[in-house]
């Protein structure tokens, strides 16, 4: 089961959710981190389930859920930042989970940030899928190209896919930066968070994206290596294939 907990009183009504889980080239993680440290934005929450790998983030000697809510009551934004890679069975009921979410607390809108992979990388091209026909005109509006033909994948996927199943539905834009797979670039977070500034108007300073951008990079890698192993670890103590685990 996945439940969504929030640690603080706060009215999100009418605010944007910003979503990012870890996915090709870590755009999302590497953009809403960046995020989080230049708009201020303050830990409201967390996501839990008996079904995540077994670890805690640590930040400033502070022991912390991995995956966890943000606001900022200035720009009326939460966000969604994780540190791990959802594991294929659970994307659905995370995505419906997040949905729900949205619906009992009024949230406005969402914008999901992801990778595309492209052969080619060196372009400033953005893409975006959305949910309904506003807010594809809103994402041509703000310079990004819609997709014509094809799929998408992961939570972006469900809670687009809740959206245009739903009479009341929240609208979303999925952001998709063009990725080489093989490496995890900056730039690729620079690219998301200006179409997310021409979305909202958010005027976020990315000259500083390269130096913080990498080391989220390594934070988030050295994560998502360290939840794989302890998964695995995790997988062989419930099924009594490791007896040293005991031990």
């Amino acid at each position: 089961m996945v439940d969504i907990k929030m640690i603080k009183d706060e009215d999100i009504s009418g605010y944007t959710l910003v979503e990012g889980f870890p996915g090709l080239g870590l755009v999302g993680p590497m953009a809403i981190s960046y995020m989080i440290d230049k708009l201020g934005m303050e830990y409201i929450g967390y996501m839990e389930s008996d079904q995540f790998p077994p670890i805690v983030s640590i930040h400033k000697s502070e022991a912390m859920p991995p995956v966890r809510l943000y606001s900022s009551k200035q720009h009326k934004i939460i966000s969604i930042f994780a540190e791990f890679a959802i594991s294929a069975p659970m994307v659905k009921e995370i995505g419906d989970v997040i949905y729900d979410f949205l619906h009992k607390n009024s949230v406005k809108r969402v914008i999901c940030i992801g990778g595309l992979p492209a052969p080619d990388t060196d372009t400033d091209k953005t893409y975006a899928i959305a949910s309904n026909q506003a807010e594809l005109k809103l994402a041509k509006a703000a310079g990004l190209t819609p997709i014509i033909d094809g799929v998408s994948a992961g939570v972006s996927a469900i809670l687009i896919t809740d959206s245009i199943t739903d009479e009341k539905q929240v609208p979303i834009t999925n952001i998709l930066v063009p990725v080489d797979q093989s490496i995890v670039d900056p730039r690729y977070a620079e690219l998301a968070i200006k179409a997310i500034d021409s979305l909202l108007g958010l005027k976020i300073d990315v000259s500083e994206l390269e130096s913080e951008a990498k080391e989220v990079e390594q934070k988030v890698q050295e994560l998502l290596k360290k939840s794989k192993e302890s998964h695995e670890d995790y997988k062989k103590v419930a099924s009594g294939e490791d007896d040293k685990m005991y031990g």
